[in-house]
């Protein structure tokens, strides 16, 4: 197996003699979106080990620290076994049947219904169930309740990228593939921290550039130099939320240069007159003064992507989670269009998602406003053909796109809606605003809660508590950031009682009377029915089976069995849009929605750190991942701390108009003066470092995602007196 240390360096362990006696699976690792195949070794009913699948095109055997240390969280003393169930709110969670628990829901969601409509129910679902979970999720809700109020934590990570790609482009569909950083040129990464958040694709793009450093050329625009700017030619450290303006000015820059490809842009796009007029506005000059950045380094920037043979863009939670997230997932893919840098080996727009399964949930309608196989709930004709399928009256699935994730909890928090089924996350560390999302969850009559691991700060609040079979523990689908479709064998059995979430799904439609559609033999039955929703649409896997996803992942489209599968999207310039041509969008750059006043002078920016992953119920398990960085903390520039009289390891509470978050500070000129970092993986059960009691639900219009990388606050030193 090949690791990536902190260094960049490989570690290759070989097989030992007790590897050669494991019985080995195929599997995914079940963090980021890249996707890493793994090899998952067992022996007497545990996962003693996982190797690199050398053979799994997003990784070819790399893996990261997080991903070698699967094994140490599947078996502990926290794992979840059997249903459980309070009595009343105040009181303890006591041990119940699946009977018991199931009934007790079905009979509470009958009566909420019956006085107060479908939609005052609703699942608050996760990028880390696999496909077959989320279709039948969604089936279940969109279909046999009457509701499409299903909404996911993808919401929170990838939804701006999404409306990206369907504005832009015509479809969700990321263009390119990871093969493709073999063959690219330059590299642009803006918002996001490759090397700690998706260690293994930085590598290869490391890998890219040691290989021809001359020739291979990096940009890096970030308020934190991090690691990642570690091997950047031009370092950008842009103040949070101006992307759009620095894309403006490259723009900008690409037009007055003559970089543009006039063909490309005659043939296959549309709006750019529009844009062109736009950008007239956006001389580096002026993006200098907005984003903190030198006129000469935005200007080299741009000439280095416009002259480039192949160049990519690589994105995430930096633009995406931002109340203008669309605009800066638009203007990303407008410099690819205005030079004709997509649909070719080596080039092309790529967001890499947060979660191991946010595309497949995408794919399955797993979000308020879609259904499955990329149809939107408000298109009559989307909807009277997953009618058709799934045996339904003509009108039953309702025509209103659901409640989307900040909006669901708020209507909690009203009393307008009832009761949520949270399936595979954890809110009460996630959500923007917690204050609120608190509550949402004390307000409603019944909480319903799936998780593998109990306490987390969620379950914690849950009436219902029910055992979700986890990674290893079920077979299934997922699908990565380059649209790759793997297959997870199963490895082992799960702990007691503990059912894959769409068993458990299906013996509650079986409660509602519902047993005949969801009467599904095993994960692959319900593949085969998702996959018959697909047939036709963009992304077309009716050609995908698991006989052939246990011989390798397939990339979509793939409509029929002879098909190879389809590594690059427009490689003939015809885009999704009905006349076939992608779409140039013009924006100008706005403030994030609470910009700093005197009151609450610093923007305070979130993220991830490498050895952990989202709420750290999984990876805060793991000695050794807590050695790098055992606590939270707050990074702050020292020109920032000192009028305040803030030293290094000082405690420092981050107040905002919403609530607070105390950490210990570290002193870095590697953070934009006027902004202050500090991760969110840490929840109300590590202490006090809960930095979402503080980040505003303020969302984009059109994603929905809220701006969870800006908020105004003030820093107050923690005094033995305080």
């Amino acid at each position: 197996m090949q690791v990536v240390q902190d260094t960049g360096e490989i570690i290759e362990t070989p097989l030992t003699p007790e590897d050669l006696a494991l019985s080995w699976k195929k599997s995914v690792c079940p963090y980021c979106g890249v996707g890493c195949g793994v090899l998952v070794g067992s022996k007497t009913g545990r996962v003693l080990k996982v190797r690199g699948d050398h053979n799994h095109p997003a990784n070819h055997g790399l893996l990261c620290g997080k991903g070698a240390t699967l094994p140490q969280m599947v078996h502990t003393p926290d794992r979840l076994a059997h249903p459980m169930m309070r009595t009343a709110r105040q009181a303890g969670l006591q041990p119940a049947s699946w009977d018991d628990a199931l009934g007790r829901i079905a009979a509470e969601w009958r009566r909420i219904i019956r006085d107060h409509g479908p939609n005052a129910v609703a699942f608050y679902v996760s990028g880390q169930l696999l496909t077959e979970d989320y279709y039948v999720v969604n089936k279940l809700a969109k279909g046999f309740l009457g509701t499409n109020n299903v909404d996911s934590n993808s919401r929170l990570c990838m939804a701006s990228a999404v409306s990206g790609y369907m504005t832009s482009l015509g479809a969700d569909a990321p263009p390119g593939c990871y093969a493709d950083i073999e063959l690219a040129d330059c590299f642009l990464l803006i918002g996001t921290n490759t090397a700690a958040c998706h260690p293994v694709t930085f590598e290869r793009i490391r890998r890219r550039k040691l290989r021809a450093p001359g020739r291979v050329k990096v940009l890096v625009a970030d308020p934190r130099k991090t690691r990642t700017a570690d091997i950047a030619d031009i370092y950008l450290p842009i103040r949070p939320g101006t992307d759009v303006a620095l894309l403006n000015a490259m723009l900008h820059v690409l037009v007055r240069d003559g970089l543009t490809d006039a063909r490309y842009i005659q043939r296959h796009t549309s709006g750019w007159d529009a844009i062109a007029a736009l950008v007239e506005q956006y001389p580096p000059e002026r993006a200098a003064e907005l984003c903190g950045v030198a006129a000469d380094a935005i200007i080299a920037a741009a000439r280095l992507f416009g002259r480039a043979r192949a160049a990519m863009s690589f994105w995430s939670m930096g633009l995406n989670q931002s109340t203008h997230g669309t605009a800066k997932n638009n203007g990303v893919i407008n410099l690819h269009m205005a030079t004709g840098q997509i649909g070719r080996p080596g080039a092309g727009p790529f967001s890499l998602t947060g979660q191991p399964n946010a595309m497949g949930g995408r794919e399955t309608g797993g979000l308020a406003h879609l259904l499955p196989g990329h149809r939107l709930v408000a298109d009559e004709s989307h909807r009277r053909a997953v009618e058709t399928l799934w045996g339904l009256p003509a009108g039953r699935i309702s025509p209103t796109p659901g409640l989307t994730a900040v909006d669901l909890f708020k209507q909690m928090a009203e009393g307008r809606v009832k009761s949520v089924w949270i399936l595979c996350t954890n809110p009460m560390v996630s959500m923007p605003n917690l204050s609120l999302a608190r509550r949402a969850l004390e307000q409603a009559e019944l909480v319903i809660v799936n998780d593998i691991y109990h306490p987390t700060e969620t379950t914690q609040l849950a009436d219902v508590l029910l055992p979700a079979a986890q990674w290893s523990e079920r077979d299934g689908t997922v699908t990565n950031s380059e649209r790759c479709i793997s297959y997870l064998e199963q490895a082992i059995e799960p702990p007691g009682e503990a059912l894959p979430d769409w068993q458990i799904l299906c013996r509650f439609a079986q409660m509602m009377g519902w047993g005949e559609a969801f009467g599904f033999a095993n994960a692959e039955a319900v593949y085969e029915e998702y996959k018959s929703l697909t047939r036709g649409q963009d992304l077309d896997i009716g050609g995908v089976t698991y006989d052939r996803l246990k011989q390798g992942p397939l990339q979509w489209p793939c409509p029929t069995p002879q098909h190879r599968s389809t590594m690059r999207r427009y490689t003939t310039g015809v885009f999704s849009h009905p006349d076939g041509k992608a779409r140039f969008l013009a924006h100008e750059y706005k403030a994030p929605a609470e910009p700093p006043d005197a009151q609450f002078p610093m923007a305070l920016t979130t993220g991830r750190v490498r050895d952990q992953w989202h709420t750290m119920t999984r990876t805060g398990k793991i000695p050794v991942l807590m050695k790098k960085e055992p606590e939270p903390f707050l990074e702050l520039h020292p020109q920032d701390a000192a009028p305040l009289g803030i030293g290094e390891g000082d405690r420092v509470t981050v107040r905002s108009r919403r609530g607070e978050a105390s950490a210990k500070t570290r002193l870095t000129t590697t953070i934009t003066p006027g902004t202050c970092f500090m991760p969110f993986h840490w929840g109300g059960l590590w202490g006090e470092a809960v930095v979402n009691q503080a980040t505003t639900d303020a969302y984009d219009p059109t994603s929905k995602q809220p701006e969870l990388k800006f908020c105004a606050v003030r820093l107050e030193k923690v005094t033995s007196d305080t």
